[in-house]
C-alpha cells in the first residue's frame, strides 16, 4: 500500500546532518569509485551511477534477454513480445468446489470466505509432486493486503459502511491457500477440488501468539485474557515460504483499522503514537470494539507481527511469531546461512523507519520438517546502521542490553518487541526512506533493499544510505554479506540505482548508461530473485513518473549493473505486488493490485475494468501467469 504521503512517526529524523554534496563526495568520489570498478564497468562509464561492482570472486548472473516494452498508460496490461499473460485468479474467483459464483452486486460474508480475497500482494509458491505426466502442481499462498472500498461496493457515494459490508472486507482480507497444477500446454489452473485450499481471514480465522511476547499483559484483553489467542490477521503485504514449507504473512499498516482516541497519559499512548495508530482507514471500529482503542487499547499491540501458516495442514492454527518484532512490515524474506540457521530479512514501510534481519538461534534441519516447527520462537533480531564509510552494523535488540533497560520502560524482552521501533530508536539505527522488500540472493550472496520513497526528507536531513531530500522516486541498496555469511553482524553497503529519469538532472537519478527511456522507474517495492540469481523490480508510485506502475529487470553485475529494462506495465491505477518464479524460471506469477482506481474513482467509474472488461462490472485485482511462447526461463 502506497504511503508515501503519510507523515513519519520516527521522533529520530537527523538534523544538522552532512549535506547532499558532503554525501556524494564521501560515497561516490571518483577516487572511491576508482579503486573499487572493475575495468569492464569502469570503460562502460557508469562510475558516476552506482559505486563499486560486484565483489572479488563473487558469482555473475546472466544478461537479460527480452524486447523491453515501452512506458506509458492505458487500462490493459502489457508484456514483451513472445510471452503468453494468463489471468490465474481474480477477486471472488472460486477456492473450493462448494464456492458460491462470484456476484458483486450480491456480495456477502459468507461467500467472501470462499472465494479468493481482494487486492492480492504477495505470492509465495510451494511445489507437490508432479503429476504421473510430468506436469507440476504447487500450493500458491497469496496475501490480500486490504480492500479499496470505492471499487469494492456499488452506491458507496456520501454513506458510511454498514456492518455487513465491513463484514465483508474482513473477510477479503487475509490470504488464499491454492493448489494449482498446469494444464496440458503448461499454463496453469487451481485445483478447487484440493484438500489443502483454505482461506485465512481478518475477521474469523483464530491465531495463537508465540514467542517472548506471548502472554504480556500488554496483549491481555477482556475477549482473550491470556495474551496468546487472537482473531484474525490483516494488511499483510508481502511475506515468505520458509525452507521447512510454512508461509509468512507479515502484517504491514495495521494502524489503519482502529479508531478512537486515548488519554494522553495512558500506559500505551506513546506507543501507539509512534505506529500511527489509530489512522481511521476503515470503519470496523463503529461495530466492533476492539477496533476501538478507547474500548480495547491493548488490540494494535495484537497486530504488526509475522503470521507463520502451516499450508500443509489446512486445519492447524496459524501463529503469530512475536520474536521477529513488531513493526509496518513488509515482507520476511529469507536465506538459509553457511551454518544452518535461517536469516529473514524485514523492512519497516514508513517513511525513516528501519531495515532488521532475524536469526534463528537454531540450525534448520532439512531431515526433519517437525523440528522446525518453533524455530522463529527463538533468536535474534537485529536492525540495521548504515553508516558513511559504507559499513552496516547490524544492533541486536535485546532487553537488559543498555539502552533496552527498565530506566527507558523496557521490562522484558516481550517490551522490547511490543515496541520495536522504539527500541530501534534508541540503538541508534538508521532512517530510512520507506524500506520495503528486502530479498537475500543465494545465488551471489547479496541482499537488496527496495526504498520507496520519502518526500519528508529535507536536504540538511540526508546521510550515506539516504542521499536525496526529498526523495520522490526511491533507491536500491545492496548489502553484501562477508564470505555470503548471511549471520553477520558487519556488513557491507552499496547504492545499486537512485531512481526517477536520469535525463533530469536536478532528480539526481543514476542508473546504468544503458538503460533506455524505458529502463528507468521510481518507487522500487517489491522484488524477486529468479533462478539464475537475477533482481526484478515492481514498483508503488512510478505513475508520479507518468507512466503506469510495472516490473523491471534491473542488471546487478558486470558492465551492465545498474541497468533496468521494462518487462511488464499495469493497467490504469494498479500497482505490481508479489512477483515470484516457479522454480523453473519458466512461469513468472504476478499480483495486479486495485486495478481501476484513481482520485475520483468508484465502483460506477473505474479508470479501467480490468481483467474481464464487462459493462458494469468492477475492475478485479487478480493473479497473471507469465510464460514464454515455446517455453524457457522468463527473461532469457
Amino acid at each position: 500500500m502506497d504511503e508515501s504521503e503519510n507523515k513519519t512517526s520516527n521522533p529520530r529524523v537527523a538534523s544538522g546532518a552532512a549535506t547532499l554534496g558532503d554525501i556524494i563526495n564521501v560515497r561516490f568520489s571518483r577516487r572511491g569509485f576508482l579503486a573499487s570498478a572493475s575495468a569492464a564497468a569502469a570503460a562502460s562509464g557508469f562510475g558516476c551511477a552506482t559505486g563499486a561492482p560486484q565483489a572479488r570472486g563473487a558469482k555473475t548472473t546472466r544478461n537479460f534477454d527480452f524486447a523491453e516494452i515501452t512506458r506509458g498508460a492505458d487500462g490493459d496490461h502489457h508484456a514483451p513480445e513472445g510471452y503468453h499473460t494468463d489471468i490465474l485468479l481474480r477477486w471472488g474467483d472460486a477456492v473450493f468446489a462448494d464456492s458460491p459464483s462470484f456476484d458483486p452486486y450480491q456480495q456477502s460474508a459468507a461467500a467472501q470466505e470462499r472465494q479468493f480475497g481482494f487486492n492480492n500482494d504477495f505470492i509465495g509458491y510451494y511445489s507437490l509432486d508432479a503429476k504421473a505426466d510430468g506436469r507440476q502442481r504447487g500450493l500458491l499462498c497469496v496475501n490480500h493486503e486490504f480492500t479499496s472500498t470505492d471499487l469494492m461496493f456499488p452506491g458507496l457515494a456520501g454513506r458510511e459502511l454498514t456492518q455487513r459490508e465491513c463484514e465483508i472486507e474482513m473477510a477479503a482480507h487475509g490470504s488464499t491457500v491454492i493448489e494449482i497444477e498446469q494444464d496440458g500446454e503448461g499454463g496453469w489452473r487451481p485445483v478447487v477440488s484440493s484438500p489443502y485450499n483454505r482461506r485465512v481471514t481478518a475477521g474469523s480465522t483464530p491465531m495463537e501468539i508465540t514467542g517472548p511476547a506471548a502472554g504480556s499483559d500488554r496483549l491481555k484483553t477482556d475477549d482473550d485474557p491470556t495474551g496468546r489467542e487472537a482473531i484474525g490477521t490483516m494488511n499483510n503485504c508481502a511475506g515468505a515460504i520458509t525452507p521447512w514449507g510454512t508461509y509468512l504473512m507479515a502484517e504491514e499498516n495495521i494502524n489503519g483499522y482502529f479508531l478512537g482516541e486515548l488519554e494522553t497519559d495512558h500506559p500505551e499512548a506513546e506507543n501507539h503514537k509512534r505506529f500511527g495508530v489509530p489512522a481511521g482507514w476503515y470503519q470496523w471500529g463503529r461495530y466492533y470494539d476492539r477496533f476501538d482503542i478507547s474500548k480495547t487499547p491493548n488490540e494494535p499491540n495484537r497486530f504488526g507481527w509475522v503470521v507463520e501458516v502451516d499450508i500443509l495442514d489446512p486445519a492447524s492454527t496459524p501463529k503469530k511469531r512475536t520474536a521477529m518484532g513488531r513493526l509496518k512490515h513488509e515482507g520476511a524474506e529469507n536465506v538459509v546461512a553457511p551454518d544452518g540457521r535461517v536469516v529473514f530479512y524485514m523492512g519497516d514501510d514508513q517513511q525513516f523507519d528501519y531495515v532488521y534481519k532475524f536469526v534463528t538461534a537454531r540450525a534448520f534441519d532439512p531431515d526433519n520438517r517437525e523440528a522446525n516447527r518453533d524455530l522463529l520462537d527463538d533468536g535474534v533480531l537485529y536492525v540495521a546502521r548504515f553508516d558513511a564509510d559504507g559499513g552496516v552494523a547490524w544492533l541486536p535488540l535485546i532487553f537488559g542490553e543498555s539502552p533496552l533497560t527498565p530506566d527507558n520502560g523496557f521490562y522484558s524482552q516481550g517490551d522490547v518487541l511490543i515496541e520495536t521501533r522504539r527500541a530501534a530508536d534508541l540503538l541508534g539505527a538508521t532512517p530510512m526512506d520507506r524500506p520495503e522488500d528486502v530479498e537475500p540472493n543465494p545465488v551471489t550472496g547479496r541482499v537488496y533493499v527496495m526504498l520507496t520513497n520519502n518526500i519528508a526528507r529535507k536536504t540538511d536531513e540526508t546521510d550515506a544510505a539516504n542521499p536525496r531530500g526529498p526523495n520522490a522516486f526511491g533507491h536500491i541498496i545492496e548489502i553484501i554479506e562477508p564470505g555470503g555469511d548471511f549471520t553477520s553482524t558487519r556488513s557491507r553497503w552499496e547504492m545499486l540505482v537512485r531512481c526517477g529519469d536520469p535525463a533530469v538532472p536536478e532528480i539526481g537519478a543514476a542508473w546504468n548508461d544503458a538503460t533506455s527511456e524505458n529502463g528507468w522507474f521510481g518507487a522500487p517495492d517489491n522484488c524477486a530473485v529468479d533462478p539464475q540469481g537475477r533482481l526484478w523490480v515492481a514498483t508503488d508510485g512510478n505513475p508520479y513518473t507518468g507512466a503506469n506502475d510495472g516490473l523491471w529487470a534491473v542488471s546487478t553485475d558486470g558492465a551492465l549493473r545498474g541497468t533496468g529494462r521494462a518487462f511488464f506495465r499495469a493497467p490504469n491505477g494498479a500497482e505490481i505486488t508479489g512477483p515470484r518464479f516457479a522454480p523453473d524460471g519458466e512461469t513468472l506469477f504476478l499480483s495486479v493490485q486495485h486495478p481501476g482506481d484513481g482520485r475520483t474513482a468508484n465502483f460506477e467509474a473505474p479508470t479501467t475494468r480490468w481483467p474481464d472488461f464487462k459493462d458494469g462490472a468492477p475492475p478485479r485485482p487478480a493473479v497473471v501467469a507469465i510464460r514464454k511462447k515455446g517455453g524457457g526461463p522468463i527473461g532469457g
